[in-house]
C-alpha cells in the first residue's frame, strides 16, 4: 500500500532531516581536505601547527573519507524514501537508524582500521574542548571554533537522535504538539549553546595561563551569543503576544549585539584587516 501525497510530503521533510547534517559534514571533509592540499602545495607544516603524528591523513586519505561518507549517506537515503513510499515503515525506519550507529561504531571503534590513531587525535581534542582543565593548544579552539559554526548540524541531529531513541522515525508522532522531538524541544538551545561555552571557557582558561586581557574580550563576545540561542528558543514557549511585544524585541536586540561585536572581533582581531599606514 502506497503512502498518501500528504504524508509523502512530511517524510520527506524528515528524510532531509535525518540526512543533511551528514551530508554537511561530508562537505565539510571535502573542504577540509582542500585546505590540506592547499597547505601542502605552499609548503605550509600544518603536521606541526596542528601538532599532527607523522602516520596524520593526507588530504587524499581524508578525501576518501569524503567520497565513502558522500556514497553511504545518499544510499541510505534513497533506501529509506524507496521502501517508506513503497508502504514498507519498518524497514525505511531502519535505514537512519542503522547509518547512525554503524557511524558511530566507526567513529568509536577501539581496532586499528579505520584509521585509528586519527580517530583517537579527533576524539582526545574533543575531550580536551568539553574538559578544558589544561593548557588551550591549537587544534583546541580551532574545532572548537569549527563547533560554533556548526549549529544546523547540531540542531538536525539533536532532533534526529531524539527520535530514533523515542521510536518515531517513519511516524508522524514528531510532527504532534507535544512530541518531545520538536522544535520547541528544550535540549535544542542546550546543544547548541555547548560549542559557545566551550569557546568561552577555553578563552578564560586562556587568560589564566597568559593575563592577556584581549582573551576576556574573545570570551565576552562567545557569551553574547548564549542569548541569541535561548531568546530565540522562547518563541516555542511563550505566547505570541508575549514572543511579538517583549521576547522578539530582546532577541532582535542581543542578534545584533552578536553580530557587530562577532564581525569586529573577525575583522579586527582575527583577520588583522586594519588601515594600512599612511
Amino acid at each position: 500500500m502506497r503512502m498518501s501525497v500528504d504524508l509523502r510530503d512530511l517524510f520527506l521533510y524528515e528524510a532531509f532531516l535525518y540526512y543533511n547534517p551528514l551530508l554537511l559534514v561530508a562537505l565539510m571533509i571535502w573542504l577540509w581536505g582542500v585546505n590540506l592540499w592547499v597547505f601542502a602545495q605552499s609548503s605550509v607544516n600544518y603536521a606541526k601547527v596542528f601538532d599532527l603524528a607523522q602516520t596524520h591523513l593526507s588530504h587524499r586519505e581524508i578525501w576518501r573519507c569524503a567520497t565513502w561518507l558522500t556514497l553511504i549517506v545518499p544510499t541510505s537515503m534513497t533506501a529509506y524514501l524507496y521502501l517508506y513510499s513503497h508502504g514498507e515503515v519498518s524497514l525505511a525506519a531502519s535505514q537512519p537508524v542503522l547509518l547512525y550507529a554503524i557511524l558511530l561504531m566507526i567513529l568509536l571503534s577501539p581496532f586499528d582500521m579505520f584509521y585509528l590513531s586519527s580517530r583517537f587525535y579527533f576524539l582526545r581534542t574533543v575531550w580536551r574542548i568539553i574538559l578544558p582543565l589544561q593548557a588551550i593548544t591549537f587544534p583546541d579552539f580551532f574545532l572548537a571554533d569549527i563547533f560554533t559554526s556548526m549549529s544546523k548540524v547540531f540542531s538536525d541531529l539533536e532532533r534526529s537522535v531524539c527520535r530514533m531513541v523515542n521510536r518515531q522515525v517513519a511516524t508522524i508522532a514528531w510532527f504532534e504538539a507535544d512530541s518531545i522531538c520538536g522544535s520547541h524541544s528544550v535540549a535544542i538551545p542546550l546543544v547548541l549553546v555547548f560549542p559557545y561555552l566551550w569557546r568561552f571557557f577555553q578563552c578564560l582558561r586562556q587568560y589564566k595561563d597568559t593575563k592577556e586581557k584581549t582573551c576576556l574580550f574573545n570570551a565576552l563576545k562567545y557569551s553574547t551569543a548564549i542569548p541569541v540561542i535561548f531568546l530565540s528558543a522562547l518563541k516555542y514557549h511563550v505566547y505570541p503576544d508575549q514572543w511579538v511585544g517583549f521576547y522578539r524585541p530582546l532577541w532582535l536586540i542581543s542578534s545584533v549585539v552578536n553580530s557587530l561585536y562577532s564581525f569586529y572581533w573577525d575583522i579586527k582581531r582575527d583577520w588583522d584587516l586594519r588601515p594600512a599606514a599612511s
